[in-house]
């Protein structure tokens, strides 16, 4: 009886610790994942897009080393073979009930769009639905945490944990209030369904995503929120009395009442990285703050700020991470105006606004010129030939 309790006990042992093993070792570090701090959602509701070989071709003009798309697209992925850029995926929402099922479902749909593309393609990450918790179907939010843990077994059978990260983003609904930052909070009915999901991505490394918009908090209230503030231009700021911080820009405040969120459920050391971000630069006409110049002041000004490698007041020493909302202006989005207006590229390739980027109307431009010097030199060169034979 003593022997078969040891026998129980040692396989318990060996059961835990190879469960706790490979979370250790499949933990991505967000390094890893993300090069450099900035990156750019590459969205593809539209129907007047670049192709995706020149779209790889536009980001390495741009220096853009990191991108999300929102499904896994296979054009997409074929494109980037090579290239160097790394990709999140989207598991698209209305496949969760189904992976959320079986590992084995999430085992095939990972052979079918991720596996075949490595590593030529460098997928990076899965990210498992999009803004899930606080939306408004009840039966994602039951069905995302058993999906992302069916994904996350399947990359660790595949022995692919250690280079994709699994995460799920979020959008700023699941908080139940984020002023001041220090005050923020997780929404109640959010909270069951959150705490596993942090406990889940707390085991595995991932940080905690979310979707972050000033531009949606001005839109809301634009007569109690300086633009100043959300544009990151000189002003007053907010102080919070609390952590005795000033803030003067809402980017920066918006990011730490995720983290003051994240420590009173018990993950303060969970890094947040900004899944989404941008400005309209355009609406309708009860969208405020919708113009092409402050679209171009909000991402010049991030641009440069993520490119500092900074961190935030109330965590200095966590790096801030954004992906820029979006590529390219999307026109078959649903929705106000707005939604079809974030992007930093026109569909033929040119800049929308210049923040630094290069656009592939120029890039081509060039292309075409190199092409006729060569063609003439090579031309002037065979009449030589010609020439000096005669």
């Amino acid at each position: 009886m003593l022997l078969l309790c040891m026998n129980c006990f040692l396989m318990t042992w060996i059961s835990n610790f190879n469960h706790v093993l490979i979370f250790l070792c499949g933990a991505v570090v967000g390094d890893k994942i993300f090069t450099g701090t900035y990156g750019v959602n590459y969205g593809r509701i539209a129907d007047n897009l670049p192709s995706p070989e020149s779209v790889v071709t536009l980001l390495k003009a741009s220096k853009i080393r990191n991108i999300r798309i929102y499904d896994a697209d296979h054009q997409v992925l074929s494109a980037f073979k090579g290239s160097g850029i790394g990709i999140i995926i989207g598991l698209p929402n209305e496949f969760l009930r189904d992976i959320s099922q079986g590992e084995d479902r999430a085992m095939n749909w990972i052979k079918e769009n991720v596996q075949q593309f490595l590593p030529g393609t460098r997928i990076r990450g899965i990210a498992v639905g999009n803004e899930i918790l606080g939306g408004g179907d009840m039966g994602l939010w039951q069905v995302l945490l058993p999906a992302a843990k069916n994904v996350y077994t399947a990359l660790s059978r595949l022995n692919l944990a250690h280079q994709i990260q699994v995460s799920s983003p979020h959008s700023e609904a699941v908080f139940a209030n984020s002023y001041p930052p220090s005050a923020c909070t997780f929404r109640d009915d959010v909270l069951p369904f959150m705490k596993p999901l942090l406990q889940f991505f707390s085991q595995i490394g991932t940080p905690f995503y979310i979707n972050a918009y000033p531009f949606l908090a001005y839109k809301n209230d634009p007569q109690h929120i300086d633009i100043n503030y959300a544009l990151f231009k000189k002003n007053a700021g907010i102080y919070d009395a609390k952590t005795k911080l000033h803030y003067d820009n809402m980017f920066m405040a918006q990011i730490d009442a995720a983290y003051a969120a994240l420590e009173k459920v018990g993950f303060e050391k969970m890094e947040v990285i900004v899944s989404e971000t941008g400005w309209a630069s355009r609406g309708d006409d009860n969208e405020a703050g919708a113009t092409v110049k402050n679209a171009k002041t909000y991402n010049k000004n991030l641009k440069k700020l993520l490119l500092k490698k900074k961190g935030t007041p109330y965590r200095p020493k966590m790096v801030v991470r954004a992906y820029i909302f979006a590529l390219f202006n999307e026109n078959l989005k649903p929705g106000p105006t707005s939604e079809r207006n974030f992007g930093l590229f026109k569909p033929d390739g040119s800049i929308a606004y210049d923040i630094g980027f290069t656009g592939l109307t120029s890039s081509a431009t060039s292309t075409f010129l190199s092409f006729k010097v060569c063609f003439l030199l090579h031309f002037l060169l065979l009449s030589m030939n010609i020439i000096g034979g005669k």
